[in-house]
């Protein structure tokens, strides 16, 4: 069975189908998910759907596109919000330098304070980093000072990053970017421990090789998986099991 550790069940173009695309991921072996909470407005359907749908965790941050919508109110809100059942971790948050979509100081404050409230809450971080490798790496140094774990998700950073992350015991998440037939970093992929490997979606964007060009959903994981087994040199059920173990141990699900 496999775990989507990064998906975006509350987007529009999933919403409004969400009872068939969870039963088309049953089918297809994902029978459980993380959804991301990217957005003040979607905080409690995020946790409605992890509520409702069995097999489904919720996270709860403000995504770096939006930075300058986390105040005061917002992170107090994210506090509370983090409490109720099956919400498992803070984020996404971080730094996206290749759209600027919002000023890159106002980035690197909000990443800062979803930090601070990770460390003092003891709940894992989930961070996006895109084009932003050297300003991450110094955060991730100070998550590990604050004893803040958490994943680098969609990972497409340089090895730079990628030995930041594991230094300060983060775990790596990898998506559909696998199956690309352009891909030049497979030796990032076989590079990362497998204590510390994740698979996932990022539905509904990224959809992996062969259905570029379509709605990403959680049921495609499996093309992402079976490339990382077939780049790490494993059998398909193994990667299945070490990110679904991995996926439970940073989100604290069983055990």
């Amino acid at each position: 069975m496999l775990f989507d550790s990064h998906c975006h069940l509350t987007d529009q173009r999933l919403a409004p189908e969400i009872d068939a695309i969870l039963e088309d991921a049953h089918k297809a072996g994902v029978t459980e998910m993380t959804t991301i909470g990217a957005e003040p407005a979607v905080f409690h359907e995020a946790i409605r759907l992890a509520h409702e749908y069995e097999g489904v965790y919720a996270t709860i941050g403000v995504h770096p596109h939006i930075a300058d919508q986390t105040d005061r109110g917002v992170l107090d809100q994210i506090a509370e919000l983090v409490q109720e059942d099956r919400v498992v971790a803070i984020g996404e948050t971080g730094l996206d330098y290749y759209y600027d979509n919002a000023p890159r100081a106002t980035q690197r404050r909000s990443f800062s304070e979803h930090l601070e409230l990770a460390a003092e809450l003891g709940l894992p971080l989930i961070v996006h980093s895109r084009s932003a490798d050297d300003d991450t790496i110094a955060v991730l140094r100070d998550a590990e000072g604050a004893g803040v774990r958490g994943i680098l998700h969609c990972f497409d950073g340089g090895a730079e990053l990628l030995d930041a992350g594991l230094e300060a015991g983060w775990f790596i998440s990898f998506a559909g970017i696998v199956t690309f037939h352009n891909y030049t970093k497979a030796d990032l992929v076989r590079a990362t421990p497998d204590e510390r490997l994740l698979i996932e979606t990022d539905s509904p964007y990224l959809a992996p090789v062969p259905e570029r060009g379509k709605r990403n959903e959680p049921a495609f994981l499996r093309h992402t998986a079976q490339v990382i087994a077939e780049i790490r040199g494993a059998k398909f059920e193994e990667i299945a099991e070490l990110t679904t173990s991995n996926a439970h141990e940073i989100y604290g699900i069983g055990g």
